[in-house]
């Protein structure tokens, strides 16, 4: 049986792969998970962003944690990392946020948070997935009644409880600085721009005009291209966009160039080690950092942990060796000392910061960073299984990294969603990656079906 629960919760199609029957059962199993060790009834806050489908979701989740006799409270459209925050301000048992991040809007998700504001380790989220079998089995849950019966709250001041922490967050004011802000028209259309403006920054707001269905359309994160124009266009300093949920973002420089999670990185982490406030000099990032990245921090005196792809590992090993930032190269950064997960209003404020305490342009900054060319082949397989033995693909990978030598790498990996393995080649010369790429890409397609 396929997992219910993905790499960042439950998602699918709205109405067809993921559906509101399955979303009122996800809502009762929380409540009976969350509710078990207590007789009080146990409160768990809800939000979304803004596709169309996110209040039918909505009512669905709300619809079984009531009767399950938990309490609801409604922060509406509102960023992931606020139902984070507010989990823990509000001594809530749970959060649950109703988005499928950068994804189309035809795609939604429902993903949890723990009262103590972290994504739900396996284990519990095996625990909610045995709930959810057997209440679509046989729902022989007890429901309460009378009295017992859950309550639903809606809460119109948790946006400002929200933009209060993240200005909390920002030591420094932005006066002067012209910034552009492309919301996606997503979950931070409303918070964002305030938030800037409240610290000194005059703002040119775009994709901020959300319809239910231009969540993500061509702009946001993953569509730089009207972000770029804008800055130029405007005589910006700097422009922002994060993506449908805003749990990350990324950014350009008053050139229109790309910052992206590495950079952001290696701005904060040159900020941190120049005030003494980087515990061990070190960055906690994945094996899909830039080879530039790594030359960047080894400059600045600095060094990287490294971990397989996915915010959930690059924050596990930085709460276990206290470490206090890490992230990916998309744009999901975490910042331990604000935040249990990846906030991109946190993290936009903390590269503004970094630039605002060096003085000069942001180009300067994205400067510290080459990027080297990547390539990427995902290829579609019969099988994942045995790959890292087969010879002919070690020989082909060994070859490739032998013509690269120390200016490049190569990267193999399964994907751990569907049936590719990913082949991904680095270094100074693009048709070079090419070639080495798609050489090992025939073998691996040759050799695993």
């Amino acid at each position: 049986m396929t997992r219910l629960f993905g790499t960042d919760g439950v998602r699918g199609e709205a109405n067809a792969g993921l559906k509101p029957e399955l979303a009122y059962r996800l809502g009762r199993a929380a409540t009976i998970y969350f509710g078990k060790e207590s007789e009080e009834q146990p409160l768990i806050i809800i939000g979304r962003d803004t596709r169309i489908s996110g209040e039918m979701f909505e009512a669905a989740l709300t619809a079984g944690i009531c009767s399950a006799g938990g309490r609801v409270m409604l922060a509406g459209v509102i960023p992931t990392p606020a139902i984070a925050y507010l989990a823990r301000r509000h001594h809530a048992k749970a959060g649950i946020v109703i988005s499928a991040s950068h994804n189309p809007f035809p795609d939604n998700g429902i993903k949890f948070f723990g009262g103590d504001g972290y994504k739900l380790p396996d284990s519990v989220e095996d625990e909610l997935e045995a709930i959810v079998h057997r209440l679509e089995a046989n729902d022989d849950y007890k429901r309460p009644t009378g009295a017992r019966i859950g309550r639903t709250e809606i809460r119109t001041d948790l946006q400002n409880q929200y933009m209060e922490f993240v200005r909390s967050t920002c030591k420094e004011r932005f006066d002067g600085m012209k910034i552009v802000l492309d919301c996606a028209n997503g979950a931070a259309y409303d918070v964002m721009p305030k938030v800037l403006r409240e610290l000194g920054a005059k703002v040119k707001v775009i994709h901020a005009l959300p319809n239910g269905t231009n969540i993500n359309d061509g702009c946001g994160s993953t569509h730089l291209e009207s972000l770029q124009k804008a800055v130029l266009e405007n005589g910006a300093d700097f422009g922002i966009a994060h993506d449908g949920d805003a749990d990350r973002c990324l950014c350009v420089d008053e050139k229109a160039q790309l910052i992206d999670g590495d950079h952001i990185l290696v701005m904060c982490a040159m900020d941190m080690i120049k005030a003494g406030t980087l515990p061990y000099n070190t960055v906690v990032t994945t094996v899909m950092a830039n080879i530039g990245f790594h030359k960047a921090i080894e400059k600045m005196g600095g060094r990287a942990e490294i971990t397989k792809v996915g915010d959930r590992y690059v924050l596990e090993n930085m709460l276990k060796n206290g470490y206090k930032i890490g992230g990916e190269q998309s744009g999901h950064i975490i910042f331990t000392d604000y935040s249990t997960t990846g906030d991109g209003l946190i993290t936009a404020l903390q590269v503004l910061s970094s630039i605002k305490r060096h003085g000069g342009k942001a180009s300067e900054l994205t400067n510290i960073m080459k990027t080297y060319p990547q390539i990427l082949i995902n290829v579609r397989v019969a099988s994942k299984e045995g790959w890292e033995e087969n010879e002919t693909i070690k020989n082909a990978i060994a070859k490739g990294e032998e013509e690269l030598g120390g200016e490049g790498r190569i990267l193999v990996r399964p994907s751990g969603t569907e049936p590719l393995i990913r082949v991904m080649a680095e270094g100074p010369e693009e048709e070079q990656l090419g070639r080495i790429c798609k050489a090992i890409a025939d073998v691996v397609r040759k050799e695993q079906g």
